[in-house]
């Protein structure tokens, strides 16, 4: 098969159609976010929030899936591809579990077209708070939108991962004190003190510089393009201790 979506069965494959449906409801959509493989927002606060979820074929565990979701968003959305033949998804018995169970269901097929087989019912469980509040918070913190939904083999470029290479970044130049990187990224005084990936060391109380493991890791992640600016900003000379 010559389409796109032949050429390679992976559900990324589907993400950027359902992204680009979603958006054209009015979403912000981001791949990979807290566990799922789409999370949108749309409006003020308290913001719309939409989870979906992609397997190559309807299946228990995509159900289960939404059903762990449900809690955490307003709409859930499963999304797979769409069969040659009859499949599964057009089976009026998955589309009415999917009714009882308050989910969308989308069938993408081979051009990248997007079908919607189910429309998401008003259906309420009762709201998971916290984990919305985390959602939310890790798609406003995230830079863009680095990671494809449905990703399994490379490391998710979280928020806490951008903001540890953006010290790894401005550390390159040299030492720095917190205060500074905390210019570049706002938890840059956890995350330099806690260090979970071992790029950082402390030269002395309030300036670290970076470790070999740190340098590594910049030649494996593109560093931030603004951290890269905030670095020429920073300079190179590392700041006094606070007393």
């Amino acid at each position: 098969m010559s389409s796109w979506l032949g050429s390679a069965a992976l559900e990324t494959s589907l993400y950027r159609p359902v992204k680009k449906f979603l958006e054209g409801l009015g979403f912000e959509v981001k791949g990979e976010v807290g566990g799922c493989d789409i999370v949108a927002i749309r409006g003020a606060e308290p913001p719309m929030l939409v989870i979906g979820e992609m397997k190559l074929r309807f299946s228990l565990d995509l159900v289960l899936q939404g059903v762990d979701r449900a809690t955490a968003c307003d709409e859930v959305w499963l999304a797979v591809r769409a069969s040659a033949r009859r499949g599964r998804e057009r089976d009026p018995r998955v589309r009415k579990l999917c009714r009882r169970l308050g989910f969308g269901l989308l069938a993408v097929s081979s051009r990248g077209l997007v079908e919607i087989l189910a429309e998401p019912a008003a259906y309420r469980p009762r709201p998971d708070r916290a984990r919305r509040k985390s959602l939310a918070e890790e798609h406003r913190r995230r830079q863009g939108d680095p990671t494809p939904g449905g990703s399994t083999r490379a490391p998710i470029m979280t928020a806490y991962r951008q903001e540890a290479l953006a010290c790894a970044a401005a550390l390159a130049a040299g030492p720095q004190s917190t205060r500074l990187l905390k210019e570049i990224a706002p938890y840059a005084p956890r995350i330099l003190l806690d260090n979970v990936y071992g790029w950082f060391v402390r030269v002395e109380r309030g300036i670290y510089r970076l470790t070999e493991a740190g340098e590594a890791a910049l030649v494996r992640f593109a560093a931030p393009p603004e951290a890269k600016k905030r670095r020429r900003v920073i300079g190179s000379e590392p700041e006094a201790a606070p007393a």
